[in-house]
């Protein structure tokens, strides 16, 4: 029995069958993507609740500002002025220029985020998270890339980015820093948020100490983190009304103000000549006030990170048209208020509303300080959600909320550990200057790089354009930043050390993910192994289908062997089943699985690679087995057909043809021998087919081929009726249990702390495997295995 599993010597008969699957794979084709139009009830309907997700952060900086940038007081009107004028193009330059105008156009299908500019580069040149892609995966229709005329500067970067050992190294932890850094803000944010909204009752209270109001904004950062449940859909449409009438409320004060104090502070905004007396007047004052106008635009990250909740248009709409002037005002009627009244600049906002209006105004700032932190705590769901498809986050439970939108996902684990992150901050520093001083501006810089790439290699723009943006806008950034390092021991420490721990969970999550697929690809078995087997009459087939998961596009996993060694019984049917997520934000249904038969039909070997995109998420829906059993079966007759030669078969070429006054649509018929000629489906390639249209006719990118009406063969037959028996008796999921661990003697002391320590704990707490891969337990089989790095 046992020298039956021996692998036998490779020859070229076999060897033949250990290829990829981009042979069998061009012969999967799905629909041509269409670009999804928006109604535009629905882009009003996104924009409003977006206010209650996106804008909640930036809204309520008004709370703060001030008294952060002037922690002293001030003494001189022109100090008010210079603050304005740096707050007031601070907000166009960043939120509304930067993100809102250009950065959210590099969205990818509408998903945002550091790693939705990574996924975009990584298409464009060769490059990958996980080296487990082949041609085919180029085919697919939501892999977007831009054909234009290639610029010797951008070929140069790209091929310094592919032959660089450390290109793609750096490229990527860019993305994690980015990541890591937004993670951090999910923490700091709703800390500070809250606590600026509970401030104006130690203003209003004498009585109430510090103590207090810290337990006041521990209670409700709890109620605010167990809402999360619920899901951004339904928390969009709850927490929308109260941010609109906050806007509306911070806008009106902001205005009443101007009026009724000094409406000449709106020189401030239109002339820049200020910020360069405010700064040159107090050098060193001027600097580190920086880190207070940074705080104006806090949450500017989320805009971006948060647009796969809703799109792109709603996002652009509500903050252009809404936030953006309501912010505005605010600032100045507050900077206005203090040019009357300088002392009271550490509770500037509650002092600058009017009496009767305190009470009212303070209870709508508290619910929004609350809804402020949804901004940061969404966008953080998202870009792990991200983080975890790509193999650079431990496993976690990711829900998705929204049948119709599938950006909008919660996870637990990570909403409890925020929220006790969250608590843990607030006690720890029990103010809000203090928390101010804890942000960086470093996932700007890291979106600022990452985008002067996009605009190299994807959209290709001039060269002396990019020079400036990346230029201008890093220098900005490299100052606010600088002003709050200045501060590093009075909490700029908080977000650098939050920022490494997740960086370091990141990086040695992927490079232990990444180092087990090497140990699969180095250790796979060849086909003929298998081939050998399968006929070897000492080697029994049991009835049922057996899945065997694995991180390999072809070849035999190493943990079948394992799984032969103790049971010397094979499944009547096997597929060895790769489940891999692509740098594309989705993969349609048509194009998900892959198929590639082994050896001749009569030994039931089969591989299939199950695509996604990092925003989608592998479901077994009850329904998962049928479908790929389904679409199996569509390969067998696809390829039983062409072995069989057939020339004059023909296949169906549908083309939706949309007159004028009124929709036809014509089906047009192509020889087999014309398929490769028109299976893309472009107008060009259409045109091949001598098909002549009326003018004024619109013709839709809609192509399909459909297999022709004919009698399955007896050979297909057999198969069929083969497959659906061995289904009858069941189908058993075979997942390799894998333990990491590092040589004693080879490894250095930073790999054995990262292994043996970091992955090993992570790995006990994170999810399994065959959870994530939504497998039932009943029909669990766990093969487990040691490997060493």
């Amino acid at each position: 029995m046992v020298s039956s599993l021996e692998r036998p010597s490779h020859n070229d008969n076999f060897l033949e069958f250990d290829q990829p699957l981009d042979v069998e794979g061009r012969h999967v084709k799905g629909l041509p993507a269409a670009k999804k139009i928006v109604p535009a009830l629905a882009t009003i309907r996104y924009a409003f609740q977006s206010l209650g997700v996106v804008y909640g952060d930036l809204g309520t900086s008004p709370l703060y500002v001030y008294k952060s940038i002037f922690p002293e007081g001030f003494a001189d009107r022109e100090d008010i002025m210079g603050a304005l004028a740096l707050i007031t193009y601070a907000l166009f330059l960043l939120p509304l220029l930067k993100y809102t105008f250009i950065v959210m156009r590099a969205n990818d299908s509408g998903e945002g985020g550091s790693f939705a500019l990574y996924s975009l580069i990584c298409r464009h040149i060769k490059m990958k998270t996980i080296p487990n892609e082949h041609p085919t995966d180029h085919e697919l229709t939501t892999y977007r890339r831009y054909h234009t005329d290639v610029k010797p500067v951008a070929n140069w970067i790209k091929r310094l980015l592919e032959e660089s050992y450390y290109g793609p190294k750096f490229l990527l932890l860019l993305a994690l820093l980015g990541t890591s850094m937004l993670i951090g803000d999910g923490i700091l944010n709703p800390a500070i948020s809250v606590l600026s909204s509970v401030d104006g009752l130690d203003w209003n209270k004498e009585h109430i100490s510090n103590d207090w109001l810290v337990v006041i904004a521990s209670i409700i950062l709890v109620v605010l983190f167990s809402v999360q449940r619920f899901g951004t859909d339904k928390v969009g449409w709850t927490f929308a009304p109260m941010i609109f009438l906050w806007f509306f409320c911070i806008g009106g004060i902001g205005l009443y103000n101007i009026i009724n104090y000094d409406y000449k502070v709106l020189k401030a905004i239109l002339n820049p000549v200020y910020i360069f007396r405010y700064t040159t007047r107090a050098k060193k004052k001027s600097w580190l006030s920086l880190g207070g106008v940074m705080l104006s635009i806090t949450g500017t990250e989320a805009l971006y990170a948060d647009v796969g909740h809703f799109s792109t248009s709603s996002v652009q709409i509500a903050f252009g048209t809404y936030a953006f002037p309501c912010l505005l005002a605010s600032y100045v009627g507050q900077a206005a208020y203090l040019s009357r009244n300088p002392s009271d600049v550490s509770h500037v906002f509650y002092r600058s509303i009017p009496g009767p209006l305190y009470w009212p105004v303070f209870l709508i700032a508290s619910s929004a300080a609350v809804i402020a932190s949804q901004a940061t705590i969404s966008a953080t769901f998202s870009v792990i959600k991200q983080s975890v498809s790509l193999g650079c986050f431990p496993r976690v439970k990711v829900v998705h909320t929204s049948e119709q939108h599938s950006g909008q996902v919660y996870i637990p684990e990570i909403n409890w550990i925020l929220m006790v992150l969250c608590i843990i901050t607030t006690a720890g520093f029990r103010g809000t200057i203090q928390i101010g001083n804890a942000y960086v501006v470093t996932v700007m810089m890291v979106t600022t790089v990452l985008m002067g790439l996009v605009m190299l290699l994807v959209w290709r723009t001039r060269l002396l354009w990019i020079i400036l943006f990346v230029s201008f806008y890093l220098v900005i950034e490299a100052l606010l930043f600088s002003s709050m390092i200045i501060k590093f021991d009075q909490g700029g420490w908080a977000p650098l050390a939050i920022g490494a721990i997740s960086l370091l969970v990141m990086c040695t999550w992927h490079y232990c993910t990444l180092k087990k697929y090497e140990f699969e690809v180095q250790n796979k078995l060849p086909i003929d192994w298998i081939l050998h087997l399968s006929s070897c009459y000492e080697c029994t087939r049991m009835p049922g289908i057996a899945f065997v998961y694995s991180e390999l596009t072809h070849g035999v996993p190493l943990i079948f062997s394992h799984f032969m060694t103790h049971f010397p019984a094979m499944h009547a049917v096997v597929i060895f089943i790769c489940v891999k997520y692509l740098p594309v934000n989705n993969v349609s249904e048509e194009e998900r699985f892959l198929f590639e038969q082994i050896g001749e039909p009569e030994n039931c070997l089969y591989h299939c690679v199950v695509r996604y995109g990092y925003r989608e998420l592998h479901k077994r829906n009850e329904n998962f087995e049928d479908i790929l059993l389904e679409n199996l079966i569509q390969y067998i007759q696809r390829r039983t057909m062409l072995e069989t030669g057939h020339e004059e078969s023909e296949f169906q070429l549908r083309r939706k043809i949309e007159l004028p006054e009124n929709g036809i649509e014509l089906q047009f018929t192509a020889k087999s021998d014309t398929v490769a000629s028109v299976d893309s489906g472009t107008d060009d390639e259409i045109q091949s087919l001598h098909l002549s249209l009326p003018q004024g006719v619109h013709a839709v990118n809609h192509v399909r081929f459909t297999l022709p009406q004919s009698e399955p063969s007896e050979n297909e037959d057999e198969q069929i009726t083969f497959l659906n028996a061995a289904k009858y008796h069941g189908v058993v999921h075979i997942v390799g249990d894998i333990i990491l661990r590092t040589c004693p003697a080879e490894s250095n002391f930073l790999t054995k702390f990262m292994v043996n320590c970091v992955y090993a704990f992570l790995s006990r707490f994170c999810r399994e495997n065959n959870v994530m891969l939504n497998i039932p337990h009943e029909a669990l089989f766990n093969v487990g295995q040691v490997y060493y790095v």
